[in-house]
């Protein structure tokens, strides 16, 4: 029921368990087949969810892979479909990069998001909260003023202040309510208690007080919002998104026993960076080649917002 990659298939109590590596125990009984056909206990279905769109198949044809090239119209308009279902059925999980806080547009458009009940759980790093919330302090992101992009004088201090009055005060929710904080992507999860996993890195600066230091315990933390995933959107960071990419299986299974699909975009100007996910093995994975924060803005005028 919760398959990811890079882990086994252990049976237990009746069950079967995916388990990551680290959590194995002395004892356990791990299937080890090497075929994929069921042979030897493992059977891989890669077209469970195929709708059948493709069109005509042919041998040569432009166009195959996802560019900056590929006409994206039909899977906004998909995208807005899914979110408004969502919001009332499953559980939209988003893994962003710091360009998502760099512009003024993009934060307000995703704090609509927020605000509206479309987002239950950002997952991002250090980089993304720290120049959010600076953007709501100081009103730049690495020293750039988040709407004319001019650099500010010493504005290269920014960031590093902004973690340090976070660190002052404990804690996110306490800096957003002493400092008087009313704007942000971070801001509106704290007001609208929608939970945030930050992982952090081996280059982070600070790191803000809630991000995860121990990669084990920040994939375990993520994994937790996985778990209950129905839609997964990245953009505009490769490693996280490959991270949640691994972590998240192919379908889900509801309280009320019927299975559905789990839906997986990947959002970047980068083609190498979307089509990464596939050559990684994630199957379901659907790339949207597009600036990240012309992506979010577009998402929430389709909705309305």
């Amino acid at each position: 029921r919760e398959s990811r990659m890079d882990c086994v298939a252990v049976y237990e109590n009746g069950t079967i368990a995916v388990r990551e590596f680290r959590n194995l125990k002395q004892g356990d009984l791990v299937f080890t087949g090497r075929t994929e056909n069921c042979e030897e206990g493992i059977f891989v279905y890669p077209n469970g969810f195929d709708g059948g769109e493709g069109g005509h198949d042919e041998t040569f044809a432009f166009r195959q892979r996802r560019t900056r090239e590929t006409a994206f119209s039909k899977d906004y308009d998909n995208i807005y479909e899914l979110l408004k279902y969502e919001r009332e059925h499953g559980y939209v999980v988003w893994v962003m990069g710091p360009a998502c806080a760099f512009d003024s547009d993009s934060r307000d458009a995703f704090s609509r998001l927020v605000m509206n009940g479309y987002v239950d759980a950002p997952l991002a790093g250090n980089a993304l909260a720290t120049h959010d919330l600076e953007g709501a302090y100081l009103k730049t992101a690495l020293g750039q003023n988040i709407y004319t992009q001019h650099t500010q004088p010493n504005g290269h201090y920014n960031h590093i202040d902004t973690i340090n009055r976070v660190k002052f005060h404990g804690s996110i929710p306490a800096f957003v309510e002493k400092e008087g904080i009313d704007n942000g992507i971070i801001y509106s999860c704290v007001k609208k208690d929608v939970p945030f996993v930050l992982v952090g890195s081996i280059r982070d600066d600070g790191p803000l007080p809630e991000v995860y230091a121990n990669v084990y315990e920040g994939q375990d933390a993520m994994r937790d919002c996985v778990r209950k995933a129905t839609t997964v959107i990245c953009m505009a960071t490769t490693l996280h998104s490959i991270a949640t990419g691994n972590m998240t299986p192919s379908f889900r299974v509801m309280p009320d026993g019927t299975i559905r699909q789990v839906y997986f975009y990947s959002v970047d100007v980068s083609e190498f960076a979307v089509n990464k996910l596939g050559d990684r093995g994630s199957l379901s994975a659907k790339s949207i080649v597009t600036n990240v924060q012309d992506f979010v803005v577009n998402v929430s005028k389709g909705l309305g917002l």
